[in-house]
């Protein structure tokens, strides 16, 4: 008897993953990450393997990559905070220092007990964002590491989730839509109170009694063009494959899954928000 297809894919894509990580044995919090705040909060562990970020009533925690880089593949893999996690938002994204910044995002917002995490995605291009995306995840993040990627080259962007793609941000600057090339980035990381928007737009609160809340991070791995302490606006030049990196039939085939069983939101289909039409970007291809 032949295994369901949804068996199936769930197969090829925990290969996926295991077989992607392989590579990344060599990833060192010590050597690539430095903790920015959080007073103790957050501790390399694991011989620079794996990091911790703690979050407590008087302050949360947060680190970055110790490189600025024009391009790359980024990758953590993570694990959220267990339990009613409610007002937390747990983060890995890419971001410009300064006005006009730009700036590509995952953030995870917490969840009542029993409730399903929302991952949350924006892109910000010369200080301009309101691009969301929204999604539940068909496992549960908190139980085990999975791995997030961003991959950011001049002709895309591309959210993926344990190597699946989830979402898609296509350069459409000819167009007059601003995107991110000028602008080297750093990673960062944190886990931080927002109970004002965070879980159903505020209504739930967190509970500190079940402080303090902790999130996992190891396998911080980054594949880019490093931009040099000198002029930042200057890169040296890899091969890797992000550089030119689309999806292929497959790819396209899992984004569509992705987003037709679990988009919660897509500021593409919010008609009311801009009654003047939607964004340019909106009306072209998602590939």
């Amino acid at each position: 008897m032949a295994a369901p297809a949804s068996a199936l894919l769930f197969s090829i894509i925990s290969l996926a993953a295991v077989l992607f990580f392989i590579g990344s044995a060599n990833a060192d919090f010590n050597r690539d990450a430095e903790i920015t705040w959080g007073d103790g909060r957050a501790k390399i562990v694991d011989g620079g393997r794996g990091l911790s970020l703690s979050l407590d009533r008087f302050s949360g925690a947060g680190f970055q990559s110790r490189k600025h880089y024009l391009f790359g593949r980024f990758d953590t893999q993570l694990k959220l905070v267990p339990g009613d996690s409610a007002g937390t938002v747990t983060t890995f994204f890419l971001t410009s220092e300064g006005e006009g910044h730009d700036e590509i995002d995952f953030e995870f917002l917490g969840n009542s007990s029993g409730e399903p995490y929302t991952v949350h995605t924006n892109v910000y291009a010369a200080g301009k964002g309101n691009k969301e995306q929204q999604f539940r995840l068909w496992f549960d993040p908190s139980a085990a590491f999975h791995t997030y990627s961003i991959v950011w080259n001049p002709q895309r962007i591309i959210f993926l989730v344990d190597n699946i793609p989830i979402r898609v941000h296509t350069h459409h600057e000819a167009l007059g839509v601003p995107f991110p090339t000028r602008q080297p980035m750093r990673v960062q990381c944190s886990l931080w109170n927002a109970d004002d928007w965070a879980t159903q737009g505020g209504r739930v609160k967190t509970d500190w009694s079940k402080a303090p809340f902790v999130a996992h991070y190891r396998n911080f791995k980054i594949d880019g063009s490093e931009a040099t302490n000198t002029n930042k606006n200057s890169n040296s030049l890899n091969a890797g494959a992000w550089r030119t990196q689309g999806l292929d039939a497959n790819g396209r085939n899992r984004l569509r899954w992705v987003q037709q069983k679990y988009m919660i939101y897509n500021y593409c289909t919010d008609h009311p928000r801009f009654p003047q039409g939607i964004p340019t970007e909106c009306k072209q291809s998602r590939f």
